[in-house]
């Protein structure tokens, strides 16, 4: 390729020409975000372009391993972000260029990049490429006319799935609606540039703000019928329906309009609270990764093979976490038909997610090729990090590590798949405490992103940031967590449990307390979590010893969904109805204990179950469990399905505010004695109308 025009600069913008073609070219990484320097270089360019009577044609590239792949996140909140030119006026300034401009997209064009793109008059990228819409997942929707440009381009509704549930689509269904008018194989720029050289006569150029063919799809069933299919996805979220909202009036209004209903609709999402929220769960989730109190220069140990012991519904999910992340893994099991039930329920798993389309057969059978049964202990002896997911009783883990200090070779990481038990004590029953660690997994282990990595007071260094990053080679969202009983998540959940068993013994009935919850954002209620977890999960088998309404439920075979019947009665299809049983066994409980009945306020339970949370969370901070308080909510949005429009607890309490939360807490701190006790650092930063979050 000549080059006939350099322009050396400090701008992450450069230009050169091909021939007749300028090439835009951006170089801002790691993802080229469009900071205001981008903003400003494309722009310049742009007008460089039409002062130019040499150019014909412009092809706007991008250095590094992506596409313009969004907004500058460090921008946010900050005076660069509303500095000239945003975003609306690059893009209508490329779209407006007297000249045809090409997007030449590999990686990924996302949100800004996706905008970008769709201003430019027309499109080519690599079959790899990605393109989206994400800005929904940080509760907004594209503010620079995406919503208004893309129905037009790629139609209603993919501009629909796209926007409102920001999951971006690959290059291929790109091209077939229209959104990528060429796929190309090789190297991006030079094939743009012969695309450029195609079209740079054509006239009058396709702007997408003026294409109305793909909006004669549209009618009020559309929108109608895709709000009814994702209702539960959507239930709580306000930006998904305001991006819904959005592409209906491109349907309904011309461009010009349309974007600034587009604008308004953009500030009312961001000033309100469930994008703050969401905006603050991006960095946290970044920032769980950081590891506070590592030496200089850790390395982490090299892991090439896993060790599983267990064969269950755990030990086989974990395996399967790294079998489809290219890791060979040798599980092993105390007996040859346990040994077979686990693998083949593990290739069961991976042959329905194969039919659902989400792998190959050939990634099934590379992945379970990787997996070597064994029953013997031995064959531990070459992995470098082994996990037991035993049953959860410290004599049998205690064995287990007993068996591992003989076999495993020096520098393997030994790990327990623990939800509670104390890693200390059993780190401390070895002559390696260094090498142990705690990798709490969640179950279904092979889907839920969330692991805790528990630090124990001796583990190593490098045996740490090897945890945390093998958690990320998994794909999983790997915290820091402390030992204490049940480390940050389950610890937490006691409080809520607690109060939750205690409001039913004084008048509230199992499905209020989980209305409440449900209605507040979780995916389920306490009781319903109980039933669906089972029962008898920790009961001490005992049906003659009956000391609570759950060794009740259990001694009479109400162990929860498994068996039809738990803090609910259940259909064969496993809905759930209130079940007189259970509340005749809860007023006798109350009459036994001399518990007086009485109706129970839904701010009540809020305030005893949610407050209660909030509470033992800034007592898992004063500790030192949790590294910060945004660590507690990645844990509870990634392990318990805590809206992530509200943040997480610490993040909610914020926003509801720390003084709002003592007073509700006082107000119930006698019902909830002895069990309860405030938290100073919650007493603390209440008096001082401090934050736990930032």
């Amino acid at each position: 390729m000549e080059d006939l025009m350099d322009k050396p600069t400090t701008s992450p913008i450069s230009t050169r020409k091909h021939g007749d073609v300028l090439i835009v070219l951006s170089n801002n990484p790691p993802v080229n975000a469009l900071g205001h320097a981008v903003r400003q270089g494309l722009v310049a360019a742009i007008e460089d372009a039409e002062a130019d009577g040499s150019v014909k044609a412009v092809v706007i590239a991008c250095e590094g391993q992506t596409f313009f792949a969004g907004a500058d996140v460090s921008e946010f909140g900050t005076p660069k972000a509303f500095e000239q030119p945003m975003l609306p006026q690059v893009v209508d300034r490329i779209e407006s260029c007297a000249k045809p401009v090409i997007a030449a997209i590999h990686g990924t064009a996302l949100g800004g990049g996706l905008e970008v793109a769709l201003a430019c008059h027309y499109r080519v990228a690599v079959p790899s490429a990605k393109l989206g819409t994400p800005e929904v997942k940080l509760g907004l929707l594209p503010g620079a006319g995406g919503t208004q440009r893309l129905p037009r381009v790629a139609g209603v509704k993919k501009a629909l799935e796209m926007t409102a549930t920001g999951n971006p689509i690959g290059a291929k269904d790109a091209f077939d609606c229209g959104l990528v008018d060429r796929l190309i194989e090789g190297e991006v720029i030079p094939h743009a540039v012969g695309y450029a050289e195609e079209v740079r006569d054509v006239r009058p150029l396709p702007k997408s703000s003026e294409r109305q063919d793909k909006l004669n799809e549209c009618n009020p069933d559309t929108f109608e019928t895709f709000l009814k299919e994702n209702a539960r996805k959507f239930r709580g979220f306000d930006a998904p329906l305001k991006n819904v909202e959005a592409v209906k009036i491109a349907c309904e209004k011309p461009y010009s309009e349309g974007v600034l209903e587009e604008r308004k609709l953009f500030m009312e999402l961001m000033s309100g609270t469930q994008a703050k929220a969401q905006q603050y769960f991006f960095f946290a989730e970044r920032k769980a990764n950081k590891i506070e109190g590592l030496p200089e220069n850790t390395a982490p140990r090299d892991i090439k093979r896993i060790g599983v012991i267990g064969a269950g519904t755990m030990g086989g999910g974990i395996s399967m976490n790294f079998l489809s992340a290219g890791i060979p893994v040798t599980i092993v099991e105390m007996g040859q038909e346990a040994l077979d039930r686990g693998t083949g329920l593990m290739r069961k798993n991976y042959e329905a997610t194969a039919a659902k389309g989400r792998m190959t057969i050939d990634q099934v059978e590379k992945a379970m090729g990787l997996l070597s049964p064994a029953l013997d202990f031995n064959a531990l002896a070459d992995c470098d990090l082994i996990i037991e997911a035993v049953y959860e009783n410290m004599d049998v883990k205690k064995e287990v590590f007993g068996r591992l200090d003989k076999i495993a070779k020096p520098g393997a990481i030994l790990a327990s798949n623990t939800s509670y038990l104390n890693i200390n004590e059993i780190a401390d029953s070895i002559s390696r405490p260094g090498d142990v660690i705690g990798l709490h997994f969640f179950s279904p282990a092979n889907v839920m992103k969330l692991l805790e990595v528990v630090r124990g007071a001796k583990t190593a260094p490098d045996v740490l940031l090897t945890a945390m990053q093998i958690g990320k080679r998994i794909k999983k969202v790997p915290v820091v967590a402390g030992v204490c009983h049940g480390f940050i998540g389950n610890r937490m959940l006691m409080p809520r449990q607690v109060e939750a068993t205690k409001l039913l013994l004084e008048g509230a009935t199992p499905e209020q307390v989980d209305r409440v919850h449900v209605e507040f954002g979780m995916p389920m209620g306490p009781f319903q979590m109980a039933d669906l977890a089972g029962v008898d999960i920790g009961w001490h088998r005992d049906p003659k010893r009956v000391e609570n309404v759950r060794d009740a439920l259990c001694a009479i075979d109400r162990w929860g969904q498994k068996k039809g019947a738990g803090f609910y009665d259940y259909d064969e299809k496993r809905r759930p109805t209130p079940s007189p049983v259970v509340q005749q066994i809860i007023e006798d409980f109350a009459k036994e204990k001399g518990v007086e009945r009485r109706q129970i306020s839904d701010e009540e339970i809020v305030e005893r179950t949610l407050y209660t949370m909030v509470n033992e969370g800034a007592k898992i901070l004063e500790e030192g469990i949790a590294q910060r308080a945004s660590d507690i909510d990645v844990v509870w949005v990634y392990g318990y399905g805590w809206p992530v429009y509200r943040g997480g607890p610490m993040f909610w309490a914020d926003t509801e505010g720390l003084t709002k939360i003592v007073d509700g807490l006082k107000r119930q701190e006698e019902r909830m004695k002895p069990e309860f006790s405030f938290s100073n650092l919650l007493l603390e930063k209440a008096a001082k109308c401090e934050r736990f979050t930032r």
